[in-house]
């Protein structure tokens, strides 16, 4: 009995902690709209069209946290940012977050930044021309491009001083220049997160014939969203938001059976769905906020497919990123 009135008793304060909100979600409030950084632009993960709408797989992730706190996924703005800008602006309040495929590190994290949770796993690998080279250990004294102001000179050098290698490095402002050099001739190899090299090959099937991505990784590179320091309800809107998309997936819940599944007997899908009241109370947002992400974008595999798997040109393979259930890593703690 002290127990249950201890957990009651913590409930109620949670709930409590809730009812003001913190400096960034108070500003999102009152603005009306959610102000999301992006880079330029990454094939399948971020990217506008002709008429200037965003799309892509880590857009869908800010989507979902305008449809958590506003009921209305369209109620964000998306701002490019070169990979120098990224965390100055939000750091600067220029942005409320960044989902911007920016690795997750102790460095980045322990200087005015939160991070919510992994939304793909990736590491660095290499693109090559066919000409011999099979592993990592044959780019031993080649030229090297890649972008800077990213982990990836720094994962670079030292995974060929590990291994006793050496290369010849070549730093551009841009993913766009450092692929262009290494098309270009000016480089023996194109460095960067295996997500984007697919990208390059996927979005430019004749290159098939004369260019090979590695399947070696030398690095872990997982991409979260990051937000500022200082608002902790904020920042558990976009982690919660995130798990959400992750568990609908694995209870099958999905923006075409989201409806019928409002009637469902399964006590987690009600709580999750918000039939059985209280989990959004506690995270301050409508007790619908699971229902308006999942209607609205979608759980986490739609959206996986929409933009980077089967139903995409991509068609990058889960892999890691698959459900925990299906041998992937893809784990979200339970909502309840």
């Amino acid at each position: 009995m002290r127990l249950l009135s201890a957990g009651l008793g913590l409930a109620l304060a949670l709930i409590a902690h809730r009812a003001d909100a913190g400096p960034v979600l108070d500003a999102v409030k009152a603005r009306g709209q959610l102000v999301c950084g992006v880079n330029a632009g990454t094939a399948g993960f971020m990217q506008p069209d002709r008429q200037g709408k965003w799309t892509g797989f880590a857009v869908d992730i800010c989507r979902a946290v305008a449809a958590a706190i506003f009921g209305d996924a369209n109620k964000v703005k998306f701002v490019p940012l070169d990979a120098p800008m990224r965390f100055p602006a939000l750091l600067s309040g220029e942005v409320d977050m960044l989902a911007s495929n920016s690795t997750w590190t102790l460095a980045r994290d322990a200087n005015g930044v939160d991070f919510t949770g992994i939304y793909y796993y990736d590491g660095q690998g290499f693109m090559v021309k066919k000409s011999g080279i099979r592993t990592v250990k044959d780019l031993n004294r080649a030229t090297i491009c890649f972008q800077s102001a990213t982990t990836t000179e720094a994962n670079l050098a030292e995974y060929f001083r590990a291994n006793g290698l050496r290369f010849i490095p070549l730093s551009l402002d841009t993913a766009d220049q450092a692929k262009a050099a290494f098309l270009g001739g000016k480089c023996d190899a194109l460095t960067g997160d295996i997500s984007s090299l697919h990208v390059i090959m996927a979005s430019n099937p004749q290159y098939s014939k004369d260019y090979a991505v590695l399947a070696q990784a030398i690095s872990k590179e997982p991409f979260s969203p990051a937000v500022r320091h200082g608002d902790h309800q904020f920042a558990d809107i976009v982690r919660w938001t995130q798990f959400a998309m992750v568990e609908a997936e694995e209870y099958g819940i999905t923006s075409k059976n989201v409806d019928d599944l409002l009637k469902s007997d399964n006590p987690s899908i009600k709580r999750i769905l918000g039939v059985t009241p209280g989990m959004g109370q506690a995270l301050g947002v409508d007790e619908k906020w699971v229902y308006n992400i999942v209607k609205q974008v979608g759980n986490y595999g739609e959206s996986y497919d929409r933009n980077l798997g089967e139903g995409s040109p991509l068609k990058i393979a889960r892999s890691l990123n698959a459900q925990w259930t299906k041998a992937g890593i893809l784990y979200a703690p339970p909502i309840r």
